[in-house]
């Protein structure tokens, strides 16, 4: 496995980024067939790894680590597309997810609670 860390950003895209105060951006993981899948961070290291191996590849906020999407669990992320929105300050990735998204076993992280849907 590579080490995401040793990966650098590519000073011009990491001129366009603009990062919270721990140096993270959110990052939307939507699949392919445009469902999105979930939401998790990434820091220069994680895009350029990202960017590099294709491989969905965030920093984790509570383990203070990088993770490869898939890695364990075998639900990987294959990256299709990378967009930056207008501001800079989130990450879009298209993907093709293969088998869960979610750390609960569900699809998309978006399935546990809805708020506000459509009832027909």
């Amino acid at each position: 496995m590579s080490n995401p860390a040793d990966y650098e950003l590519d000073p011009q895209i990491a001129a366009l980024l603009k990062r919270n105060e721990q140096g993270l951006v959110p990052a939307i993981a939507q699949a392919d067939s445009g469902e999105v899948l979930m939401l998790a961070w990434m820091d220069d290291h994680a895009l350029a790894h990202t960017l590099a191996t294709r491989k969905g590849t965030y920093f984790s906020r509570s383990r203070g680590e990088y993770w490869i999407k898939g890695e364990t669990s075998g639900h990987t992320q294959e990256v299709l597309g990378v967009r930056l929105d207008c501001d800079g300050d989130t990450i879009l990735l298209t993907v093709r997810q293969r088998g869960a998204a979610c750390h609960t076993g569900d699809r998309t992280c978006f399935d546990a609670k809805v708020l506000l849907g459509d009832d027909s």
